[in-house]
């Protein structure tokens, strides 16, 4: 794999995840009630695409990293596994969801009834986004892989997502904030994460027209 192939499986992945996520997050505030199995099952199909495209995300990411610059090899390896945990995370939580709605004899809202999704969708991925945030940050800020504010950007959202971990005292009701189920530590996130995955995506697919780093002068540095 070129660097600049890299550049552009990374890219492509990130905007494909991005996208099948604005998508999903929305079919989460259709309904006030208890949604029909159609919107939750679409949803989470939806969201399983998404997370297939993540996991082609982080591992080219990793080895992008591995191509730019060796010796940082082993931050781009702690990006690659945290993202990983990531999307398994949110795959089991949504297989999870897909039974007990399959299931069910009658309409149910997962958020609230599939009780063992609450911290895996809550303070389980919030952590574990925020250690991929920080590690991808960390490795724009000593690479320059990227332009800069995508590491000010993940440093960022790292925080924010570290805010969130302590939502689980809070109780299970999506429709507060802050709940360990709610609409702010689950859908908001979400929607955020999509969003910068969107622009990042798109920026590093559009690096793939800059030269090799072995070939790079300083004047096509970022």
């Amino acid at each position: 794999m070129t660097e600049t192939f890299a550049r552009r499986l990374t890219g492509v992945a990130g905007i494909a995840a991005a996208a099948a996520l604005i998508i999903e997050v929305p079919l989460y505030f259709v309904y006030s009630g208890p949604p029909p199995d159609v919107n939750v099952l679409s949803r989470l199909l939806i969201g399983i695409v998404a997370l297939a495209c993540l996991v082609v995300f982080v591992t080219s990411l990793r080895e992008l990293v591995k191509r730019v610059s060796p010796a940082y090899e082993w931050a781009g390896s702690i990006a690659f596994t945290t993202g990983l945990v990531y999307a398994t995370i949110t795959l089991v939580s949504s297989g999870l969801e897909a039974g007990a709605v399959i299931a069910a004899d009658h309409p149910i809202d997962p958020t609230i009834a599939v009780s063992g999704t609450y911290i895996l969708y809550g303070s389980i991925s919030r952590l574990m986004l925020a250690l991929f945030l920080t590690t991808v940050g960390f490795i724009v800020s000593r690479t320059n892989l990227l332009p800069r504010w995508t590491s000010r950007s993940a440093y960022a959202l790292a925080g924010i997502n570290l805010a969130f971990v302590p939502s689980l005292f809070f109780g299970n009701n999506p429709a507060h904030f802050y709940a360990a189920n709610g609409w702010g530590t689950t859908a908001l996130m979400g929607a955020v994460l999509s969003y910068w995955l969107l622009a990042l995506g798109i920026s590093t697919y559009r690096s793939g027209a800059r030269p090799p780093a072995a070939t790079r002068t300083p004047a096509t540095e970022y």
